[in-house]
């Protein structure tokens, strides 16, 4: 059931999505393909609000990791390639079959199921055959070894044309490590049409990320799988443009002299007499506990230090000496529509890690509105 008036919320800017998905395909080297990473309920902006967005701009491959994203890309309409941008469970890729998902493959096992369920005309997509290419070393396969060599073979073997793509994820984008990743990559991927009856002009060879578009370093790659910079958490010099707001209202204004304690387990003590509110957001709702040292935006102007110990639904900030502060104003988190928004680089101090985590948790956590200006 819809929370009628939520204590705390996310605001989703669809037309911002929209502009940073406009400035990244600008980016992208003519004759290359561009893959919308929507995993994570697009980074907890909701893959139903931004799928008609890319379709809007013509991107024909959207990413995703769990089988319920990939139902709800079809369900909103979308009926190009969807790409699972890590390796599956057995019975995740049998449950995907319907929503036409494209697998990684980089174990027998896999591509043995793969083959028996498109023999049996179940499954319809293609496969992308992961390396690891000295890189994350997670679920892709290390064909510097002769084990891996001889395991890639059967994989080939095995599924033979149904394979549509070879991919890898970098490790790093920093200028000399992904030109050192790119070229191994490269001379893998040679490997793998020389030992195979695969045609390059059959296959698309993918590697790189929203860092990767971004390093001004030339690697080789038919598509940029890029989810991050979609949602402004790149490039702000650039145009882009955060695409979520977490805001929450003030519910006490209160005076406390000095000496109060404020939080569990009294971890501060007031120097002098100071007022306080306290506000409608926790650690229920992605206000991390082990934050510190952190600021809100209360009534659109005023940046009050955040004090004590995070609660589950509460959190305490000091607004000694802000005049015309009241309860039930708005106090932003993130963003905001204020003189002094929360940004990135500040939130990303505060919470102690990076915006997509946080994107992320707060989407999920928070009733969302979604507005265009």
């Amino acid at each position: 059931m819809p929370d009628i008036c939520p204590a705390s919320w996310c605001t989703v800017h669809r037309d911002r999505i929209s502009r940073n998905l406009e400035l990244a395909l600008d980016l992208v080297p003519t004759g290359r393909r561009f893959c919308a990473v929507l995993k994570a309920d697009a980074y907890g902006h909701g893959i139903q609000q931004v799928v008609p967005l890319v379709q809007e701009q013509g991107v024909t491959c959207i990413g995703i990791t769990s089988n319920s994203e990939a139902r709800a890309v079809r369900q909103a309409g979308f009926n190009g390639a969807v790409v699972r941008l890590r390796a599956a469970a057995p019975q995740e890729i049998e449950g995907a079959l319907e929503d036409r998902v494209e697998e990684q493959v980089a174990s027998r096992r896999a591509a043995q199921q793969i083959r028996a369920s498109a023999k049996a005309g179940r499954y319809k997509a293609s496969v992308h055959l992961s390396l690891n290419a000295a890189g994350m070393s997670r679920d892709g396969l290390e064909v510097s070894t002769e084990a891996g060599k001889e395991t890639c073979r059967e994989i080939l073997d095995c599924l033979g044309d149904r394979i549509g793509g070879i991919c890898t994820h970098f490790p790093s984008n920093d200028r000399p490590e992904l030109q050192q990743s790119s070229r191994l990559f490269q001379q893998q991927v040679s490997w793998v049409f020389e030992n195979s009856n695969l045609k390059r002009s059959d296959v698309v060879v993918h590697a790189g990320s929203s860092l990767t578009l971004i390093s001004e370093t030339a690697i080789e790659t038919d598509m940029y799988r890029c989810g991050a910079i979609l949602y402004g958490i790149l490039k702000p010099e650039l145009g882009f443009r955060s695409t979520m707001d977490l805001e929450a209202r003030v519910v006490s204004l209160q005076d406390y002299p000095e000496g109060s304690t404020v939080g569990y387990d009294r971890e501060h003590r007031l120097n002098r007499a100071r007022r306080l509110a306290c506000i409608a957001i926790g650690y229920e709702n992605g206000f991390r506990r082990l934050s510190r040292n952190g600021s809100v935006v209360v009534g659109g102007r005023f940046l009050a230090p955040v004090i004590g110990k995070i609660s589950m639904n509460a959190i305490v900030a000091d607004v000694t000496g802000a005049d015309g502060i009241q309860v039930g104003d708005t106090v932003s988190v993130f963003g905001g529509r204020g003189a002094a928004p929360i940004r990135p680089l500040m939130a990303e101090s505060q919470f102690r890690t990076i915006m997509a985590d946080l994107y992320t948790d707060w989407g999920r956590r928070n009733y969302r509105y979604y507005i265009n200006q």
